[in-house]
């Protein structure tokens, strides 16, 4: 009984210290502009790829493939534009939710078909990079893969939890913000 307080107890101090902080700071949202760029940065090294016909997708790499890997590496820009240009963690929480889930859609889905081939996976970098990616074999992505899923549906769970907790903290009239 005693464990279950606590917890609650936790979760309740927790969230009234993230309403307290809901305002992101101007250096955080500078580190989200830096987000974003790092962001397209990933995008590019990937269309590098599809473009160059390097090999690293393969045949199996197909409308619903691109659609799911893409819209994740997107959404993920997108929430990280919104989080700046809103400044209210939050309301950013909600996007960080459906943001988890699309990814974790994505990679069990990306897992399953597999439509990559990792032996060119640092082929598009400069021959003097190639050797931060070059150890990434197939099956050390997949286990990636894996961790990827089931941090991704974790987190998914935690911020949801954190976002009505909070948002119950924020609408108290004693701790509303501007």
């Amino acid at each position: 009984m005693s464990e279950t307080r606590a917890t609650k107890n936790w979760f309740a101090r927790r969230a009234e210290a993230e309403a307290k902080k809901d305002i992101i700071p101007y250096s955080e949202r500078v580190g989200n502009i830096v987000g974003v760029v790092v962001g397209f940065l990933i995008v590019f090294f990937f269309v590098a790829h599809q473009t160059g016909s390097t090999g690293f997708f393969t045949s199996k790499f197909d409308t619903l493939e691109m659609l799911l890997f893409y819209g994740s590496l997107m959404f993920g820009i997108v929430s990280t534009a919104l989080k700046g240009l809103f400044g209210r963690k939050n309301l950013a929480r909600l996007f960080d939710v459906f943001g988890s889930i699309l990814v974790a859609v994505a990679i069990t889905w990306l897992f399953v078909v597999f439509p990559f081939d990792f032996a060119y996976f640092a082929d598009v970098l400069p021959s003097f990079l190639r050797f931060l990616l070059q150890w990434i074999s197939n099956d050390i992505a997949r286990v990636l893969m894996v961790l990827g899923i089931i941090v991704t549906l974790v987190m998914a769970i935690y911020t949801a939890i954190f976002y009505v907790l909070v948002r119950g903290e924020l609408s108290k009239p004693t701790l509303k913000t501007a």
